[in-house]
């Protein structure tokens, strides 16, 4: 069977794997932020009071991240379930053919550097134990380890908390009792600036360079519904 292009990504290394967890936290952290500053500037523009703010972030919050755990939760359900037919196939491959497998998997131990009477050897050997060949097959094929397949649920809750870390950062100053979206604004931008610097682990850019270009999106966000809550406050003033 034909290993699948996407099997092994190319850029795949043990920097991105260890990011692993760090990677959606800090990007789902970055859509609670940026959704929510852009909700509450569209209501202090449209001068609603300290009440109302409240009652839309919150709201905000507890929507995005329901939608984002929701969104999450169906998609690594679904993977892990295409996964799990990609497994069986292999399964039923060893069961009919377990000869040609053994010699797909001996090629592939060649390719790895392995001499061609090792290779084989070992993959009659692997061929002996199903599960082991299986694990064999999976990983050399798919890519896929049959012990780590990602769980939906704690996809989901790891997505509705950090959805709900960075929502609550501009909301907070209205909880604590202040009435003033500057303060709101500059906390956010604060945030914004971090976790867009964060987000340079991940790429080549510098940490300034990611933190200055995640700011400027947000202050977009923000100020496109700020000015809408300008207008919407004058048309029906």
């Amino acid at each position: 069977m034909a290993r699948p292009a996407e099997a092994h990504p190319a850029g795949h290394s043990a920097h991105s794997a260890g990011a692993g967890w760090l990677r959606p936290a800090v990007f789902g952290a970055m859509d609670g932020l940026v959704s929510n500053v852009a909700l509450i500037s569209g209501f202090a523009g449209g001068a609603a009071g300290r009440p109302a703010v409240i009652l839309a972030g919150l709201a905000g919050l507890a929507s995005g991240a329901f939608s984002m755990a929701t969104g999450e939760y169906t998609s690594v359900r679904s993977q892990n379930e295409a996964m799990r037919a990609q497994i069986e196939v292999e399964r039923r491959e060893l069961e009919l053919y377990p000869q040609a497998e053994a010699a797909e998997l001996a090629a592939y131990f060649q390719g790895q550097g392995v001499d061609a009477q090792t290779a084989a050897s070992v993959a009659r050997q692997l061929g002996k134990r199903p599960d082991s060949a299986l694990r064999a097959h999976v990983g050399t094929e798919l890519g896929l380890n049959l012990d780590e397949l990602p769980s939906p649920i704690g996809a989901a809750g790891a997505s509705f908390c950090a959805f709900a870390v960075g929502a609550v950062i501009p909301v907070a100053p209205y909880l604590l009792g202040f009435s003033s979206f500057g303060l709101a604004a500059m906390l956010a931008g604060l945030a914004l600036f971090l976790l867009g610097a964060v987000v340079s682990r991940f790429t080549e850019r510098s940490f300034a360079y990611s933190g200055a270009r995640q700011l400027l999106l947000g202050l977009v966000a923000a100020s496109a519904t700020y000015g809408i809550g300008v207008l919407v406050n004058a048309s029906m003033g």
